[in-house]
């Protein structure tokens, strides 16, 4: 461990150095690995990449505390290892949308801890040459976290509330609709909860913009990572099951006539 930094009162940043096959494996867009400590044998907790650092195989990791598998996270200490699974790739939808998307616009919206997976996104639609728009919702912490990371790609961002009681605000939808508008927006990325994702097709629907690309990031609960283990299954219309660790497609065919239970 390079560093560990404690961020928010439930919030954690670390960075390691890792072998260099695997920093160029994890710098796409939706990469994630599984993460354990040393002397936890049993439990390891997929996190999402915040940054892979070619240059110097350097990774970093946001990792929002929650439950006993993330708290043995917290006894972690510059210096000491830690046990990695992966390179995995599925931490994103409509990962074709964002890779199609060169010399345009983009739209991408995060909140909270989705500002992690955020940025391989934002680089990656740099490198394509893209305007990116950039709204943040920094709900529930105090302050927008890692703040250095963003600006390495962009000077200025809106903050705005992304969603309140499972609805997003009128003022934050009129803000969406002027930015797609006159920025000629032909990508969005949502990364924050599944109901936000839910509520921006939705609201993308009400505006008759179908036309509009869409990516996000994937919510689904990973345990196996290989799509075995069914943690991830989650039901859709007509008594479908899909397992959402192996599955890449538009977001629009994941939130459109998913259950949510």
């Amino acid at each position: 461990m390079n560093k560990v930094e404690k961020i928010d009162n439930d919030l954690l940043h670390i960075t390691f150095t890792a072998p260099h096959k695997l920093s160029l494996d994890l710098v796409h867009p939706g990469s994630y690995i599984f993460v354990r400590t040393d002397e936890n044998n049993y439990f390891d907790v997929p996190i999402s990449i915040l940054e892979s650092n070619v240059d110097n195989d350097e990774i970093s990791l946001l990792i929002e505390i929650r439950g006993i598998k993330t708290k043995k996270i917290l006894d972690l200490k510059t210096g000491e290892n830690i046990i990695i699974r992966g390179p995995y790739w599925n931490g994103v939808f409509g990962l074709k949308n964002i890779e199609s998307t060169k010399n345009s616009n983009a739209l991408v919206l995060a909140r909270g801890i989705g500002i992690a997976p955020m940025i391989p996104v934002i680089r990656n639609l740099k490198n394509s040459n893209n305007n990116i728009s950039l709204i943040i919702d920094k709900s529930p912490y105090n302050e927008i976290p890692v703040k250095n990371y963003i600006s390495k790609y962009l000077n200025l961002w809106n903050e705005e509330t992304l969603i309140v009681q499972g609805k997003i605000p009128e003022n934050t939808k009129n803000i969406i609709k002027n930015t797609i508008k006159e920025n000629n927006i032909k990508l969005i990325y949502c990364a924050g909860a599944d109901i936000l994702i839910y509520n921006i097709i939705d609201f993308l629907n009400e505006l008759g913009r179908n036309d509009i690309k869409l990516s996000c990031c994937n919510n689904s609960k990973m345990c196996c990572g290989e799509g075995i283990c069914g943690s991830c299954t989650a039901r859709f219309k007509g008594h479908k099951v899909k397992r959402l660790c192996k599955i890449q497609t538009d977001p629009r065919n994941i939130f459109e006539g998913r259950r949510f239970i």
